[in-house]
């Protein structure tokens, strides 16, 4: 009798996922398709990793032109791809001025934390500070700044000189902060914690006591950047002016990416061989990531990503409106969507799963969407109609 995938994957990986019980053939456009045939419309986009969806053309003749050229250098030569997407990024990203690639997202939080770190050495500031709810990645620095019990059990200590600020809690920002403060690190729209945005006044009091005190402010847009919630970065909805930024997930096209981007203030901290890495900026990522970068900007996918998203924020607020009891609150910006249940959220997912719609449950109760920003308005009208066939039965 033959083993089965399921269970070779059960003896072979240690047990850190949670795998779905489908194996997936094959995807193209927003459909992903099972080895039995079945076809899912994705609403949950590999994480946020698959802003143009399945086998784009785009990318597929970008990644088979370089690696016919090369597909690993090291980070001793100048590389055009690194090159052209480096100066791709920074032209949109406006403040920034230097970037450093990686090959994720907690990566570029580990290299955000020393180049914060460094710069603190000199200006006599070593206290930095995470939101309460956060998450930014799982290695050792990203845990020490991400206040999420379901990730940090077990792993303690962690970095010192670290502390957590409630949510959106001004008072307890203002408590805080001082001339020792050395940075905050935030998501304005909290990804993996469900879809929670930082408010316009709490934004406006950062700012206000950044000015104050002088420390920095790093973003974190791994998952709601790369104009995913409409513009390139999420914190542009509120004004803010962070020192450094962290990217991935979508840079990429698919493939293991990330960056560290730094404005003025940081720039020149690091020197030569202060920081480095093997893959991180790998050549065939890179030509990926131009592509990506060429229809999200040049093409304006991130436009129609706020367009198709508002409209998919609008038709679960129909929801929330008719099944109160069911749906406590409608979270987020563009193609990042959190409907907020008043139960655990895992079963609705698979239902919608079993009626061709794939989605995510996050924090519990919440509905996570980050559909492909080329996803089509009847796709998010028939994924609403099916959940609203769902609600009606348990109401």
């Amino acid at each position: 009798m033959s083993t089965s995938i399921f269970e070779k994957e059960e003896q072979y990986f240690f047990h850190t996922y949670h795998r779905l019980p489908i194996e997936i053939d094959y995807g193209e456009g927003v459909y992903l398709y099972t080895k039995n045939g079945k076809r899912l419309v994705d609403f949950f986009g590999g994480l946020a990793v698959n802003a143009l969806g399945y086998c784009h053309p785009k990318i597929i003749e970008a990644i088979d032109k370089q690696i016919r050229r090369y597909n690993h250098l090291s980070n001793y030569f100048i590389q055009d791809t690194q090159v052209e997407l480096a100066e791709r990024i920074l032209n949109v990203s406006k403040e920034m001025k230097k970037l450093f690639f990686t090959n994720s997202g907690t990566e570029a939080v580990e290299g955000a934390i020393k180049l914060a770190r460094k710069w603190g050495k000199k200006h006599g500031k070593s206290e930095l500070f995470c939101l309460s709810n956060s998450f930014h990645g799982r290695t050792m620095g990203a845990l020490s700044l991400t206040d999420r019990p379901k990730y940090r059990d077990g792993y303690e200590p962690f970095l010192p000189h670290t502390g957590v600020i409630d949510f959106n809690n001004i008072e307890d920002l203002e408590r805080k902060v001082n001339e020792n403060t050395l940075g905050v690190i935030l998501e304005c729209i909290q990804g993996e914690g469900g879809i929670n945005e930082v408010s316009q006044e709490f934004a406006d009091a950062l700012s206000a006591l950044q000015e104050n005190f002088g420390f920095l402010i790093i973003a974190d847009e791994i998952q709601a950047g790369m104009g995913r919630t409409g513009k390139f970065f999420s914190y542009e909805h509120l004004n803010l002016q962070p020192d450094i930024v962290v990217i991935a997930k979508a840079i990429g096209g698919g493939l293991p990416l990330g960056a560290m981007l730094g404005n003025e203030r940081v720039e020149n901290v690091f020197n030569s061989g202060d920081h480095g890495t093997t893959f991180g900026g790998n050549p065939v990522s890179c030509a990926a990531g131009c592509a990506v970068m060429e229809e999200v900007v040049n093409y304006k996918l991130m436009d129609r990503a706020g367009t198709i998203g508002n409209h998919l924020l609008s038709k679960a607020k129909e929801l929330q409106k008719e099944f109160p009891k069911i749906v406590k609150e409608v979270r987020g910006k563009g193609c990042m969507i959190g409907i907020d249940l008043q139960f655990d959220g895992q079963g609705i997912a698979d239902e919608l799963r079993d009626r061709g719609f794939f989605v995510n449950c996050t924090n519990t109760t919440v509905i996570r969407l980050l559909p492909p920003y080329i996803i089509e308005q009847t796709h998010s009208d028939a994924l609403m109609s099916e959940m609203k066939q769902i609600f009606k039965m348990k109401r």
